[in-house]
């Protein structure tokens, strides 16, 4: 299996650790399989789980404040 180095912020890195052993698993395992969800909406044509679980939880939301602000940052 081929390696994969990253720079990640050591507070990161703690963190992530500290969730992965809460798991019983290993931080090389969360980033793999956090990258198998990244890659199977362009394979399967769906959407990755995450997106599919908060679609639709902001119900209230003002789409037309949200489209403003969005234009005030980047524009």
């Amino acid at each position: 299996m081929p390696k994969l180095t990253l720079s990640v912020d050591e507070s990161v890195v703690s963190r992530a650790k500290s969730y992965a052993r809460r798991r019983g698993t290993s931080v090389s395992k969360l980033v793999e399989n956090y990258l198998k969800t990244l890659a199977a909406p362009a394979e399967s044509g769906e959407d990755p789980p995450i997106l599919r679980s908060l679609r639709g939880i902001l119900k209230k939301g003002d789409r037309e404040a949200y489209r403003k602000h969005l234009a005030d940052k980047y524009l």
